[in-house]
């Protein structure tokens, strides 16, 4: 197996029970960002010769416990167990946040996740980690946890950028909103990327001279603002440079749904079908409505020129 490959239990009956070490963080690791990989580092440092594992969740705890507030998440749970295998984690635990395991005691948690669950030897958390149902447990309530079922309890600090601000995925989350790709790559650790498979659009890209491969919605991974923008498109294990435009298409009128469509440039063959994964580089500009369809063509010309220099850097 792999660092890319982590072994993965998705319910709480998947746990591989107490037949290792294991050194366990816990979080929701939304985007995987640079904060969430140097916490995976620390798990290591702890105790290196124990099986690195992460605990998780297959949606954000307020998807069930206050709907309207929950966050887009910035990657599928998919698209997470890949980025925490690549990270480090050796171990996923994906555990489905149902009302029943929400209601959990502190006790019961600690019990049956982390001691009976996997045998953890140490536990890493956030100074401000709480637990168990309406979040009655708190870093010192694991801690005596820990002292009868057989772990350490250690906390690591937030991880600030050179800007001095904590590196959360609600700021990532806000960067892409306002399209700065860029901005949300710097505290990723990598370029933020959608995956889907490839449908049929309405082939006006095709009519135009810049065929597309239109994403099938909805993809995996959080949706940047409407605009176009320079990206890397993984094919087959090959990467091609690419325009990608988000957005209804406003010079044409009749697109009611936000459509993620990629033109590939130096790209000969069918995509129909093919999962295809869009690594956002850098924004272009916004998407505009043009008066004609060889206004268009123009524009999209020129944006075809400008993203090939910014991608041959």
């Amino acid at each position: 197996m792999t660092m890319s490959e982590p072994a993965v239990s998705w319910s709480l009956e998947q746990l591989p029970g107490a037949d290792t070490a294991r050194v366990v963080t816990i979080g929701k690791f939304d985007g995987v960002h640079i904060g969430h990989r140097e916490v995976i580092a620390e798990l290591s440092r702890i105790a290196p010769q124990a099986e690195v594992t992460v605990v998780t969740f297959d949606r954000h705890p307020k998807a069930l416990l206050t709907p309207d507030a929950s966050p887009l998440p910035l990657v599928s749970t998919p698209q997470k167990v890949e980025f925490l295998g690549g990270a480090g984690a050796t171990r996923v635990a994906v555990i489905p946040f149902t009302r029943e395991f929400a209601d959990l005691s502190p006790e019961d948690f600690a019990r049956s996740v982390l001691a009976d669950g996997l045998g953890a030897t140490a536990v890493l958390v956030g100074g401000d980690f709480r637990y168990g149902h309406l979040g009655a447990g708190d870093v010192d309530t694991l801690r005596d946890e820990g002292k009868s079922l057989g772990f350490s309890v250690h906390t690591v600090a937030d991880v600030v950028h050179d800007k001095g601000e904590r590196i959360s995925s609600t700021r990532i989350r806000r960067l892409l909103d306002d399209g700065d790709v860029a901005g949300a790559a710097q505290l990723l650790g990598r370029y933020h990327q959608l995956r889907s498979a490839v449908v049929q659009g309405h082939q006006r890209g095709r009519e135009l001279g810049y065929p597309t491969a239109n994403l099938d919605n909805p993809p995996e991974g959080f949706i940047p603002r409407d605009g176009v923008y320079a990206t890397w498109v993984d094919v087959d294990g090959v990467s091609y440079q690419a325009a990608t435009s988000i957005g209804v298409n406003p010079t044409f009128g009749d697109v009611a749904q936000r459509m993620v469509e990629s033109h590939l440039f130096d790209f000969d063959g069918v995509l129909y079908g093919s999962r295809v994964t869009v690594h956002f580089v850098e924004f272009i500009r916004a998407m505009n409505k043009f008066p004609d369809a060889q206004s268009l063509a123009d524009q999209m010309a020129a944006d075809a020129t400008q993203i090939k220099v910014i991608l041959s850097r």
